[in-house]
């Protein structure tokens, strides 16, 4: 048996953020993250790498601009090692209403037309988020990952199978290959294991997994420019499509295509201004599932998104007919039923979690891992603390009015 100051269960861009700030900021001597993958290849590494201060709630909105104010001072200190920029988001509407955040600058249909040729002028306008871009979350990740081993931490190629308890609190770990770990802290930061290492503690976590997949894809045409923000469709939509196109749909059992589609169609350019590449994304079916490899890919997905895009991107239509080169890849948002982070201690002493960051997991993990490297070592909590801790769920009352809104984009 080893001993460890703290276990990290799960090598995620989340759980490296607990590593690092248990051992940089908190400095817990020998922190020890487990995971049988190599880091940040599960999930980390399958974002849009996004980050924005703009959410429906004051407490996301103060978590958030946390999260992104370690970004920019980790941005200063590596160099920029995992180029964090700050290329805005573009949330564009065809209607009037819409969505209000902080930060967020209204766009009138005049000023879209001028600044953005490129986009449709069905748009009546939309709303720039200023404090928003992405980065590279596996060069972020690798970096924190070095800088908690210079400290002291640990990775170990394996498996947690057990959490062991003394007197009601936590006093080690059990690996797959037979060897202990004795702990006086464990942090299940699980992803989409998360409800599966919980059970490991006794505690049973409100969280489920949809499956969101992603595209890449060769825009050979240019049809959007290098130097384009985040651009989101943020109304719901119907594809369309011609009544050939209604009919195939029809004939292959896709008349799920044939509905109205969910607001949250959106892609960014990918890769430096000699590259040709540009991710998009589009959950429309918000697939709750128990996760499984490899992915379940819709055989659609490239179309549909492709067909999305072209309702706030005019120019994409050229390539119906002839689809670009393109490849598509995926995860599992982790979700509790409220859309906030669970982040705080479980009903065992000494056993926390740092998980439910949905599809926000790269741009909070940052916020995310500073907050549970504070429960764990008994810190002082930012105010949005409390929004965030499992407790909240305890009040019947809560958990009966928790929203299910996705507050995705």
């Amino acid at each position: 048996m080893t001993a460890a100051g703290a276990v990290v269960c799960g090598a995620g861009i989340a759980g490296v953020s607990v590593g690092y700030f248990l051992s940089v900021d908190r400095g817990v001597d020998n922190v020890v993250i487990v995971d049988p993958r190599p880091p940040l290849t599960l999930t980390s590494d399958k974002s849009t790498e996004c980050y924005r201060n703009r959410w429906p709630s004051p407490s996301m909105v103060g978590f958030m601009n946390r999260s992104i104010d370690l970004l920019e001072a980790l941005a200063e200190e590596s160099d920029n090692a995992f180029h964090l920029n700050r290329r805005g988001y573009l949330y564009l509407h065809r209607s009037e209403g819409g969505l209000h955040g902080d930060g967020a600058k209204q766009i009138s249909r005049s000023e879209l037309a001028a600044e953005y040729p490129y986009l449709t002028g069905d748009a009546e306008r939309a709303v720039r988020v200023a404090r928003a871009g992405w980065f590279s979350a596996q060069q972020l990740g690798a970096w924190m990952l070095d800088r908690a081993q210079q400290h002291g931490a640990k990775l170990v190629r394996n498996r947690v199978v057990a959490v062991s308890r003394s007197d009601g609190h936590v006093s080690g770990v059990e690996l797959e290959d037979g060897t202990s770990i004795s702990t006086p802290i464990f942090i299940n930061a699980g992803g989409p294991m998360l409800a599966e290492v919980g059970a490991m503690v006794g505690a049973g976590l409100p969280v489920h997994n949809e499956l969101h997949l992603k595209v890449a894809f060769k825009d050979t045409r240019h049809a959007i420019p290098r130097d384009a923000p985040m651009l989101i469709w943020a109304d719901a939509q119907r594809l369309d499509l011609s009544d050939q196109e209604r009919a195939l749909c029809l004939a292959v059992g896709r008349d799920d295509l044939l509905e109205e589609l969910p607001a949250g169609c959106h892609c960014r350019p990918e890769g430096g201004a000699e590259s040709d590449w540009v991710l998009g994304l589009w959950e429309y079916h918000r697939r709750v599932m128990e996760p499984v490899w490899p992915l379940s890919i819709d055989p659609m997905y490239v179309q549909t998104v492709l067909r999305g895009l072209t309702t706030m991107i005019p120019a994409l239509a050229g390539y119906e007919a002839n689809p670009p080169e393109s490849v598509v890849d995926g995860g599992y948002y982790t979700k509790t039923t409220d859309n906030l982070p669970m982040i705080g201690h479980t009903d065992v002493a000494g056993a926390f979690v740092c998980g439910g960051l949905s599809g926000y997991g790269v741009m909070a993990a940052c916020a995310a891992g500073e907050l549970a490297a504070l429960h764990a070592t008994s810190g002082d909590l930012p105010e949005y603390a409390a929004a965030f801790d499992p407790a909240r769920y305890e009040n019947p009352s809560y958990a009966d009015s928790a929203a299910s809104d996705t507050g995705q984009l």
